[in-house]
């Protein structure tokens, strides 16, 4: 199946400027560097936590502004909970007022599987909402018209969600505001909302996936530049960030946002992104890579055994995939050339380039595990109206049988990504420890040069040493009988013995001021204080005294 797959969701690098285009979906037709992605507040991520975006710092009281119950009153005119202070506290409108047109992209699965193009009141499948194009009233009006019975499912593809747009899609379809939310803030998340047993319900899964933005002649130079560690900017390692290859490709993190709205004779699937400006998945894109699905006949046969929805949802998920296959392999080559690096210079700055590579690796860790949760999630979580009475138990048996393989093949190609991961992870491990031991071995080369210099240096003042001991004996007596004493000579006003007693007792008040001034001694403790370290010769003769009489004590018993 995953062949089959490969015709709708490759990702094409050649060196035309359409390809180019639908990979980077820039406007400008500039590169530009993704930005860091924020890091998720996972508390907030699904309608359970019974506080959402509230300041636990701040005394909460009920909010008396008037709710407009028409779609501008969106979300609490269907989420009274929701104030207008955790409403800005999430940046769910203020994220998206930065936006002046939205742009809506439809598409439509048939009752007898066939993936269509939506023709929204005889305009196409192609919806701009803003000044000069539709209306906020027309497309209100298009959301409230009545779909034709033959339509399974109706996917739309968001770009540039405006506030008027969100609270259109949020008050239509009674969307829980923790999906707009999870999206503008990267949130990961995965739940399901109003089950109604025989009718339906919603499902909501935000899944971060790491995709790869690859060098094209257009970006040359700018991909050059990229190629340098972003992390040498800063000490620290941010594993939200993209991460630039040597060879000018990146990987970073994009995002899936889908909310299904399942039902007996209707579904809806809403696709969010968010940021799609910055070479990130765009609802164009998805939209024309989900119109290739309906060209499988794998597919084709799948929503035409069974009449679940759920399966176009598994469908967007195999984009993420796809995305992550891609990501290892490049990561793969990026790898081996750090380990030729590695193999032929000591270079200590690759270690650095190691390390980040390894936090990045760990970070994938999170991001497989969060995918292959939220896979387990749609397959564990039973559509409720596959219980109506419009299927029959045979139906139902069929559907369930399916989704159940098609669920264990999407996470069997995760494990076979988490293997890959865990085997980069290990190789790069392996590739660390012959980084250091390289380090290892050249510091060792070092020290023992030193000491073979150091052996030299010592053997030649050994020699010196030799040499002064010949002329010690002569240096000696040329002293003795220089000396201006009355033994050797008779005009001197000194003696032999004056100059013993001399010598003598300077030596000994050297010797006492040198003990005395060190902090460290044999001949007192560590650090004692200054008037213990005076009396030193006193502690010494009692000390000696002492161990005298003890062992003499010792000897008579």
């Amino acid at each position: 199946m995953t062949r089959t797959l490969a015709a709708a969701f490759r990702v094409h690098h050649d060196d035309s400027k359409d390809s180019d285009v639908a990979l980077q979906n820039l406007k400008d037709g500039n590169i530009a560097m993704p930005p860091a992605v924020p890091a998720p507040p996972y508390r907030h991520a699904a309608p359970s936590g019974p506080w959402p975006w509230m300041d636990f710092e701040v005394d909460s009281a009920a909010s008396t502004t008037v709710v407009d119950p028409s779609w501008r009153g969106y979300p609490q005119n269907q989420f009274g909970n929701w104030t207008p202070d955790q409403v800005g506290r999430s940046k769910m409108i203020e994220k998206c007022s930065v936006n002046k047109t939205s742009t809506i992209y439809w598409m439509d699965v048939r009752n007898n599987g066939i993936f269509a193009s939506s023709n929204i009141g005889g305009k196409g499948n192609i919806t701009v909402v803003g000044p000069e194009h539709e209306s906020e009233d027309g497309f209100w009006d298009i959301l409230q018209g009545e779909r034709p019975d033959d339509i399974r499912v109706r996917s739309i593809f968001v770009d540039d969600l405006t506030p008027s747009v969100l609270r259109m899609l949020g008050t239509r379809y009674n969307i829980e505001p923790f999906f707009f939310t999870s999206s503008i803030n990267w949130i990961p998340s995965r739940y399901q909302e109003a089950p109604i047993h025989n009718k339906g319900d919603h499902i909501t899964v935000t899944l971060p996936f790491v995709r790869t933005l690859r060098k094209n002649s257009q970006s040359a130079s700018t991909s050059l530049s990229l190629s340098q560690p972003l992390h040498s900017r800063n000490a620290q390692i941010n594993t939200q960030a993209p991460f630039p290859m040597s060879d000018g490709n990146m990987l970073f993190i994009d995002l899936l946002a889908i909310h299904m709205v399942r039902g007996v004779k209707t579904s809806t699937v809403i696709s969010y992104h968010p940021e799609s400006t910055w070479c990130r998945t765009s609802a164009k894109r998805l939209h024309s890579l989900m119109q290739l699905v309906g060209g499988s006949v794998y597919w084709q046969k799948l929503f035409d055994k069974s009449k679940d929805p759920t399966f176009l949802f598994l469908a967007i998920l195999w984009y993420a995939l796809y995305a992550w296959d891609e990501s290892f392999e490049l990561l793969y080559k990026h790898l081996s050339e750090l380990e030729s690096r590695v193999l032929q210079t000591n270079n200590l700055e690759l270690t650095r380039e190691l390390h980040i590579l390894q936090a990045h690796l760990l970070q994938y860790q999170s991001l497989l595990h969060n995918f292959e949760v939220s896979v387990q999630f749609i397959a564990k979580t039973h559509n409720p109206a596959m219980d109506s009475s419009n299927f029959s138990p045979e139906e139902r048996k069929e559907s369930k049988k399916l989704m159940e393989t098609e669920s264990e093949n999407l996470l069997s190609e995760i494990d076979r990504l988490e293997r890959r991961r865990a085997m980069l992870g290990n190789r790069l491990k392996n590739v660390m420890d012959l980084a250091f031991a390289t380090v290892n071995i050249d510091d060792s080369r070092q020290t023992r040069k030193l000491t073979e210099a150091t052996v030299r240096d010592s053997a030649a003042m050994k020699q010196i040493s030799y040499l002064t001991m010949v002329f010690l004996p002569a240096s000696f007596l040329a002293s003795v009988f220089g000396m201006n004493v009355v033994e050797f000579n008779s005009g001197s006003l000194q003696t032999l013995g004056r100059y013993v007693e001399v010598t003598v007792s300077l030596t000994l008040f050297t010797i006492y001021i040198v003990v005395t001034l060190q902090t460290y001694s044999s001949f007192h403790d560590r650090n004692a204080p200054f008037l213990t370290r005076a009396v030193w010769p006193i502690l010494t003769l009692w000390k000696i005294m002492h161990k005298r009489r003890g062992k003499t004590g010792k000897d008579m018993v």
